[in-house]
């Protein structure tokens, strides 16, 4: 990947992750992985959350295509013991869960954040939602734009695309996608 593009790489079911794509990862606390390019970002981001109150925790992030492939064939699994063919079972897994290669969970630039010692995540995903771009964060699936990612809201998913980036998507209210396609057409 050459100078900034690494950022803005875009994976999902039409756009797999390239073959050539390399990640050097660092490890945080509860068994979590992320590029290593990204951590001074999210470590401020997460000291900056803590400051005001607010203790995000990671629980999805680096997964290889195999941890990627387990996840699916759990849900396949669970749908055919609800009685579901296997075919079914294969459909409905995959409206919930990227095929390997597919899944912005690969590229180590993907977070799933819950909330660390509450139930409700909601004020968590407010503050991220709000406050993420600063740090070259987006929430990468928006309440409104499911016809445009393919994948349904997430309040938890965040993705780093760059401070640049972040901050021209969050302004504009876009996704990742559109920002890409008005990036190419420019």
């Amino acid at each position: 990947q050459t100078g900034d593009d690494w950022k803005l790489i875009l994976v999902n079911a039409e756009h797999p992750v390239p073959e050539d794509y390399s990640v050097t990862l660092k490890e945080l606390r509860n068994d979590q992985w992320v590029d290593e390019r990204i951590y001074p970002e999210l470590q401020q981001m997460f000291d900056d959350a803590r400051a005001e109150g607010i203790y995000p925790l990671i629980n999805e992030s680096y997964r290889s295509a195999e941890r990627q492939q387990e996840i699916l064939d759990n849900y396949i699994a669970a749908y055919e013991a609800e009685g579901l063919s296997t075919e079914e079972a294969q459909q409905r897994a995959l409206e919930v869960v990227a095929k390997p290669g597919t899944s912005e969970h690969q590229l180590g630039l993907a977070l799933d954040i819950i909330v660390e010692y509450e139930e409700d995540s909601t004020q968590t995903w407010q503050w991220l939602k709000e406050n993420c771009w600063r740090y070259g964060f987006i929430l990468r699936y928006p309440e409104d734009k499911t016809e445009i990612t393919g994948i349904s809201y997430e309040p938890w998913h965040f993705r780093y695309v760059g401070a640049e980036a972040a901050q021209q998507i969050t302004e504009r209210g876009i996704t990742l996608e559109e920002y890409l396609e008005d990036k190419d057409a420019g």
